[in-house]
């Protein structure tokens, strides 16, 4: 149940959050060049990294049990066990994907 009430809540917060970040980015790209340098700097600032982190990680978190909605759709991992399972490894492989893509940011920068 908890995993389902996730999917719902990072659902949202990726359509809030997300599209409003993507809007205000393609808005200052289209403003001119202070606009998007003033972008730049709040978006590569250390909250603005905490932001995208965490829209990363709601990505990979919906993303994940959006595959499990969709095998359970086809009438499969109802079992007591395998359900269980699936909530248990789909936060820590969305934690681990989230993980791994920051990594690979960061690696091209240090």
């Amino acid at each position: 149940m908890a995993i389902s009430i996730l999917h719902r809540v990072t659902g949202n917060g990726l359509a809030t959050a997300g599209v409003m970040g993507v809007i205000w980015w393609l808005m200052a790209a289209a403003t001119g060049p202070e606009a998007y340098a003033a972008f730049i700097q709040c978006a590569t600032s250390p909250v603005g990294y905490l932001v995208m982190i965490g829209i990363s990680w709601f990505f990979f978190q919906h993303m994940m049990s959006g595959i499990r909605h969709w095998v359970l759709d086809m009438g499969a991992g109802y079992e007591l066990h395998t359900n269980k399972t699936w909530s248990l490894v789909i936060p820590v492989l969305s934690t681990l994907a989230t993980i791994a893509l920051w990594a690979t940011i960061f690696a091209g920068k240090i």
